[in-house]
C-alpha cells in the first residue's frame, strides 16, 4: 500500500528531500510540511486523497499498524516526523516491514536518494553514539574490555556452572 504519485514520488521520497535540503532541522518535519513536500514535487497532477494518512499512520514505525505495516518515518513527537532508521523503537507489529524503497521501485530522478540516505543514517548513529553520556565518560567501563579482565571472566564461568 505505498502511496506513489504520477511523478513517481512516494511519501517516504519527499521526506528524504526535506531532510536532505533541511540537515541541520532538530525538530523534524510536521505531517503537514511532508504533506506540502509531496504536493510541491507532483507537478503534474493533484495530490491523491490517501498521502495524508500515509504520512500520519501507515508507514510510522512506532505507531500501530492501520492497515500500513511500513516503517519509513518515526514519530519523534505527536505530528512530527523524520526517516525511521535502523535501531529506532518500532511497534512490535512492524518489526521485520519494509523501512526502504527498493531501488527499483523509485523513479530514476530520485533514486540518489537512497545513497543519501545510507550517510545520513550513518552520520545520525555516529552522532547518537558521540553524544551519548555513559559513552563519552572517561575511562567509563574500559577495563570491562581489557583483555585481562575479559580472561578472567572466562576462566570462571564454568566455575558456577551446574
Amino acid at each position: 500500500m505505498t502511496i506513489s504519485l504520477r511523478s513517481g514520488l512516494k511519501v517516504a521520497d519527499a521526506t528524504f528531500l526535506l531532510h536532505r535540503e533541511r540537515p541541520d532541522r532538530s525538530d523534524f518535519f510536521s505531517i503537514e510540511e511532508i504533506v506540502e513536500r509531496v504536493q510541491r514535487e507532483d507537478l503534474h497532477g493533484s495530490l491523491r486523497p490517501g498521502v495524508y494518512v500515509h504520512v500520519a499512520q501507515h508507514c510510522v514505525a512506532n505507531r500501530p499498524p492501520n492497515p500500513g505495516r511500513y516503517r519509513m518515518l518515526y514519530e519523534t513527537t505527536e505530528g512530527r516526523r523524520r526517516l525511521f532508521r535502523k535501531g529506532d523503537p518500532e511497534h512490535a507489529d512492524r518489526r521485520d516491514a519494509k523501512s526502504v524503497a527498493a531501488r527499483n521501485d523509485m523513479s530514476e530522478a530520485y533514486r540518489d536518494l537512497l545513497r543519501w540516505y545510507e550517510d545520513w543514517c550513518a552520520a545520525e548513529t555516529n552522532r547518537a553514539i558521540e553524544n551519548d553520556p555513559l559513552i563519552s565518560l572517561p575511562g567509563s567501563g574500559r577495563q570491562l574490555w581489557s583483555e585481562e579482565h575479559a580472561d578472567g571472566y572466562v576462566d570462571r564461568l564454568p566455575a558456577g556452572w551446574k
